[in-house]
């Protein structure tokens, strides 16, 4: 993933802000000397801080990029928002000196329903060089729904930046004048105890004290999601584990325990009768599945206690589980990703495992394809998570658990700065990928870079280490929802290393299967063209190929693109749609009509009823119209694994069509619309948050779309320099 597209996916929406009357946009505010000015927060990887080099004032917000610009750097601030408004402008002064392989520019973000609903970084403007202080200018349309809005001073690439006067309006009007609509103040929002820290440590675990911890998240998990004075936002309900857990960790013997357990729920109020809340549906698809209620030995009162609070669980607005609009996949609502935090101490650890095992146990709509079971899993994860003595040992504990739900969706996409460093940020020119079952170079990311090897060299081993055992040992750390995605995604790291000599030792065979051996440079990221998938690039959406067949591919198809193709290929023998890439436009009805003669069903879902958690239901589909000027001749639709989500949903809607073909190999399986998590530490991660099936109920999750044609590259066809997919779809 770039650097650009990491600022537009990582931004976490959780962080601590000053009282909001009067927002500190001059940067004139700053407690001590060596803190950035009150309310700012840094963001990536660059040196923040407070500069008297100013445009008006003492303080400016700067950044210095590091040696070698290989990430980006933001100084940025939030605001809370309860505007309304048509649009928002961000004011501001920026000067720079020596920008380069990037840009400056100022940036404004909106968010709500855990969702960005506008955004720009002024990447397009490509602002370069050195200049003195200049004044840009942003607006967005502004959306009701906004909770959050983020303004920032961003540098990519080498230099450096000085931002000062921002100002934000709305409509024209200063926000700082402009009249908030009122918020209620829940007890939830300002519980601000234990922001810098848990206090809460553990020495070597045993198995009963293990086991104990394993109830508490499940109670904890559980109480968050049902109880009604936590749906209304009446407890943090992070903190109130970190003030139940020194008693509890004291406790001995279930009876004490259970008491205990029985006590902390009294605490939390009486629980009402529910007049709303209705039984799990019969034909509910999946059900809430408690049964560890009656198999954690919590005797017969406490379970009781559970089952009522589930009968009469909270309905409505709750505080921390919504739906998103128009999907309906769960929306995971004021999680803090403690961001101050890099490695969180003990208490925050053991917060992460219970949050991500709840979320996943009432909201994953795949749960049910999980191959452990998974009340199973939060003692197994628990002594990994509280072991874990550095950033780097919680980041590789987060992301094995994240692993264990068999989602391609699912890895760790933000906070993973360690991880990235422990893998390497140092590649090879070349491509590898495993082909027939074997690590291949594919391609060269640089040609004017070659090496020993030639595409379709064998690589055998590495730095002295077979292949096949840094797969074994490495295949943890990349989740996915099947092998064919895993592959994928661990082929081009196979050469990727932190090593400080810039060389790696590979042992490789050649076309006529002579073996060598050799040493192979590597070279920074960003001095190499490197591509994680495929090459994007801006050529032409279609072709005419020969034998009067049209050729489409979606990587870089445009909406004004559909109608000139139906003109220009209504009279060919065939069409070959390419979808071993992500689509650049969304098109499964403007273009999948063209290939029906009737209203028909390609896909439908299952979506979380988030007043009962647990229960997800399946809706009734969704169908293609046609455009009444149907294709007559064949459709061939040609996916591999790096079709993905929308990639796979946009083939079941061709594969409705009336003569088509999927020709190729399975795909990543990893269907529906995206859920955000956050954890502690600034941990981002993300699930399918709807369940993607056929009309008759087929899985799509990971099984992928299963072609009718089944062709997979051959390491021949590769050192031919062949399509054999393509060929094999002509």
């Amino acid at each position: 993933m770039n650097r650009l597209l990491s600022a537009i996916l990582f931004f976490a929406l959780t962080f601590t802000c000053q009282a909001q009357s009067n927002f500190n946009l001059d940067f004139e505010t700053q407690p001590n000397a060596a803190d950035l000015p009150t309310g700012w927060f840094k963001w990536g990887q660059y040196t923040l801080s407070a500069d008297s080099i100013s445009h008006t004032g003492l303080n400016s917000g700067k950044i210095t990029s590091g040696a070698d610009g290989s990430t980006f750097g933001s100084i940025a601030y939030r605001i809370d928002a309860a505007f309304r408004g048509d649009s928002i402008t961000l004011d501001g002064y920026m000067k720079i000196r020596d920008v380069s392989d990037g840009h400056a520019g100022l940036l404004l973000r909106l968010n709500g329903g855990g969702t960005m609903l506008g955004f720009d970084n002024m990447q397009d403007h490509g602002i370069t060089g050195t200049h003195d202080w200049k004044k840009y200018s942003i607006t967005l349309p502004y959306d009701d729904d906004t909770e959050f809005i983020f303004v920032a001073g961003i540098l990519v690439g080498t230099g450096e930046a000085w931002f000062d006067d921002f100002s934000v309006s709305i409509d024209g009007e200063d926000l700082q004048e402009k009249a908030q609509i009122e918020k209620p103040n829940l007890s939830a929002d300002l519980d601000t105890e234990f922001w810098t820290g848990s206090g809460i440590t553990f020495g070597n675990l045993n198995n009963n004290e293990i086991r104990n911890l394993d109830i508490l998240g499940k109670v904890w998990g559980f109480l968050k999601y049902y109880h009604p004075a936590i749906g209304r936002g009446e407890y943090n309900w992070d903190y109130e584990l970190f003030r139940f857990l020194p008693q509890y960790n004291q406790t001995t013997g279930t009876t004490a325990r259970n008491a205990m357990l029985m006590q902390w729920i009294d605490d939390l109020g009486p629980v009402e009768k529910c007049k709303t809340c209705e039984t799990t549906a019969e034909d509910a698809f999946l059900k809430p599945d408690l049964k560890w209620v009656s198999e954690s030995g919590l005797g017969e009162e406490l379970e009781e206690m559970l089952f009522y609070i589930r009968d009469n669980r909270h309905q409505g607005d709750h505080y921390y589980i919504g739906a998103m609009r128009g999907s309906g996949n769960p929306d995971f609502k004021n999680e803090n990703a403690y961001d101050n935090m890099t490695f969180p101490d003990d208490g925050f650890r053991l917060l992460s495992a219970y949050r991500y095992w709840n979320m996943i146990n009432y909201f994953f709509p795949y749960k049910h394809l999980i191959d452990k079971d998974w009340n199973e899993v939060l003692a197994e994860y628990i002594p990994m998570f509280l072991n874990a003595q550095d950033e780097l040992e919680y980041e590789l504990a987060a992301v094995q658990l994240i692993g264990e739900i068999h989602d391609t969706h699912a890895n760790l996409w933000g906070g993973n700065d360690k991880m990235r460093l422990w893998k390497g940020m140092n590649f090879p020119s070349f491509k590898t990928d495993f082909v027939e079952g074997k690590l291949i170079v594919t391609d060269y990311y640089n040609p004017e870079l070659q090496t020993g090897l030639k595409v379709g060299d064998i690589i055998t081993s590495i730095n002295s280490k077979p292949v096949e055992e840094i797969v074994k040992e490495v295949s943890k750390y990349y989740p996915a929802s099947n092998n064919a995605a895993r592959l994928r995604d661990i082929g081009p790291d196979m050469l990727r290393t932190g090593d400080t000599d810039m060389y790696i030792n590979v042992t490789f065979l050649d076309a006529s299967g002579e073996k060598h051996n050799t040493s192979v440079p590597v070279y920074s990221r960003d001095s190499l063209n490197i591509y994680r998938w495929y090459r994007r690039d801006d050529e032409k959406c279609y072709k005419l190929l020969d034998g009067n067949i049209g050729y489409i591919t979606l990587k870089s198809i445009h909406n004004d693109d559909i109608p000139k193709i139906k003109d220009e290929f209504q009279d060919t023998h065939g069409i070959i749609i390419d979808i071993r890439n992500y689509p650049s436009t969304f098109v499964p009805f403007e273009l999948g009509s063209y290939f029906i003669s009737s209203k028909t069903p390609f896909a439908q879902f299952t979506r979380p009823n988030v007043d009962n958690p647990g229960e997800f239901n399946m809706t009734d589909g969704t169908k293609i119209p046609p455009d009444g000027n149907r294709y007559r001749g064949k459709l061939v639709v040609l996916v591999n694994e790096l079709s993905q989500s929308q990639a796979e949903y946009t083939a079941m809607a061709f594969r409705a069509g009336d003569n088509t073909t999927i020709v190729g190999s399975t795909t990543a399986g990893a269907d529906g619309n995206v859920s955000v998590i956050y954890l502690p530490g600034g941990l981002r991660t993300m699930i399918s948050g709807i369940g993607v099936y056929y009309p008759d109920g087929t899985e799509t999750q990971r099984v992928g779309i299963v072609p009718d044609v089944e062709v997979r590259p051959t390491i021949k066809g590769i050192r031919q320099g062949r399509d054999e997919v393509l060929e094999a779809g002509i």
